[in-house]
């Protein structure tokens, strides 16, 4: 209890407050701008959290990931544009009844049921976090390293279009990962006489240029194209009724329920995301409702479903980060980096060494998510300005907020230099259909792969066999087997049955002659 009320009191102070509500604001106006995604909003504001002292920046970017993932229905049901790609399914919706001059409720109820499904997502954290890492506590060097590996595997979930490169995409990561001194003897590795490179290429730049100095180039391109051909990005939204009536509320209760539960289920799932989660609860609202016909010509069940089960992902994602050290998703991966920048070490000890911090973050959370639905409820009709910001205003500022987060990682200008080349190759290979999030987990979990793997090997005396020998160590192994060829073999699979199924359709013997004529 005594930690409780000391969390409490960090988390109600009041530049902690502040904070809390600046991240949150900013994570709406982010999701709300189309080609912002949460993985870049995090990315962009981390290390401008590294400044603040204690937990202050971690719940700044709790307040950055709640508020950007409900920021993307703004533009999802104002102008059919997802903000953020979990947003993509209510614009099925969303913008039907936006053209039916049903804006406001549109908003409101989108505003409602994220708000609900954060908050559900939290209280499952709360329950179900302290439990599962009584069961890790007992977790040694191989069940860690299985754990890893378990982590790398979702590679072949996270990728965007192909295996193959997903598959590249985390062997760069796993690469990157291993320049520096040697963890367990200190020898120096792909160093090339670089005192910079001795401590390893700082991962926090990397993410920058990955996520965020990669899409500006984007936005650049974009706003190149659109002055060659003429278009301009100009909106007029006429907002009415904002707060959602009891009636639609009681309607959608069951709605707000189911899609709760299924989005912390699945945010709980490493490798899945708020995108999965949006359809999947679309699909069971539209299974399971009273007024299917609805759906896609503007269902109340329509815009909130997918509302509710991406933001319960947020929640659902902090349970495999925080009690075994494996990020739920992308937003998650990055955000391990501000947990170590504070000397938190993600993991069942994690629950045990500090209690204070463990409360800190489930208040904060929770306190991110009332945030964010006050703030939605109150700017609803400031944050539909934002649509007309242009894009050559926009840019500059955030090319100029990743050189400054950059920099300040470790007050160097090669960490400027290595973000920049970060972001151009990141531009050139999501050109080719590369996934960022490969290379990201393959940067986080490669040096925790490493070091447990050589210090279980150091524990068996170079004995492989301890990693088949412990049950918690082989189930983990099996489950990251089956997750990283299950994607590959299963299409080959499916595509085998039907060709067997169309073959022995083609092949079964047609009635003779006689038979006919008889």
């Amino acid at each position: 209890m005594t930690e409780v009320l000391e969390a409490a009191g960090i988390v109600f102070s009041y530049q902690t407050l502040f904070l809390i509500t600046v991240g949150t604001l900013a994570g709406i106006i982010i999701g709300a701008l189309p080609g912002l995604t949460v993985n870049m909003g995090i990315a962009l504001l981390m290390p401008l959290t590294f400044t603040f002292e204690g937990m202050a920046g971690v719940l700044m970017l709790l307040g950055v990931y709640c508020g950007a993932i409900y920021g993307g229905s703004i533009t999802a049901i104002l102008i059919n544009t997802p903000g953020t790609p979990a947003s993509a399914a209510t614009c099925l919706d969303g913008y039907p009844m936006a053209l039916k001059g049903q804006a406001g409720r549109a908003l409101g109820l989108s505003t409602a049921s994220s708000m609900f499904g954060g908050l559900f997502s939290t209280v499952a954290l709360i329950i179900v976090a302290p439990q599962l890492a009584k069961v890790a506590t007992g977790l040694s060097a191989p069940e860690y390293f299985a754990l890893a590996v378990f982590g790398i595997s979702i590679i072949t979930s996270v990728s965007s279009h192909s295996l193959i490169k997903g598959l590249i995409g985390g062997c760069i990561g796993l690469g990157i990962a291993t320049v520096g001194l040697d963890p367990m003897t200190a020898g120096m590795r792909f160093t090339f006489d670089s005192l910079y490179l001795m401590g390893g290429i700082s991962f926090v730049p990397v993410l920058v240029g990955l996520f965020a100095f990669s899409q500006a180039l984007f936005s650049i391109e974009e706003n190149w194209g659109e002055n060659l051909h003429g278009v301009s990005r100009s909106v007029s939204v006429k907002i009415t009724r904002l707060l959602p009536t009891w009636i639609d509320l009681r309607r959608v209760l069951p709605t707000y329920l189911r899609s709760s539960v299924i989005g912390t289920i699945i945010g709980a799932i490493p490798g899945t995301g708020g995108d999965i989660a949006s359809y999947v609860s679309y699909t069971e609202a539209k299974r399971w409702s009273k007024h299917p016909e609805e759906f896609g010509h503007g269902s109340i069940e329509g815009v909130s479903a997918p509302e509710a089960g991406a933001n319960a992902v947020a929640g659902g994602a902090m349970v495999p980060l925080m009690t075994l050290g494996i990020p739920g998703d992308g937003a998650t991966a990055i955000m391990m980096g501000a947990f170590m920048v504070q000397g938190l070490s993600l993991g069942p000890l994690l629950f045990t060494e500090h209690p204070v911090e463990v409360n800190t973050i489930f208040i904060g959370l929770f306190v991110a998510n009332v945030l964010m639905g006050i703030l939605g409820f109150a700017g609803i009709r400031a944050f539909t300005r934002i649509m007309v910001v242009p894009r050559k205003v926009l840019v500059p500022i955030i090319l100029v907020l990743c050189a400054i987060g950059s920099y300040s990682v470790n007050h160097t200008m090669t960490d400027v230099f290595v973000m920049s080349i970060a972001g151009f190759l990141g531009y050139i290979m999501i050109k080719l259909g590369f996934s960022m999030s490969p290379i990201v987990i393959g940067i986080i979990l490669g040096p925790m792969a490493e070091t447990n793997l050589r210090r279980a090997l150091t524990m068996s005396d170079g004995d492989f066999s301890i990693f088949l020998t412990r049950p918690i160590c082989l189930t983990f192994l099996i489950i990251a087997a089956v997750t990283l060829f299950l994607p590959i073999v299963g299409p080959k699979f499916s595509a085998w049955r039907r060709a067997k199924a169309a073959s022995a359709g083609q092949g079964a013997p047609e009635p003779s002659s006689d038979s006919r004529s008889a």
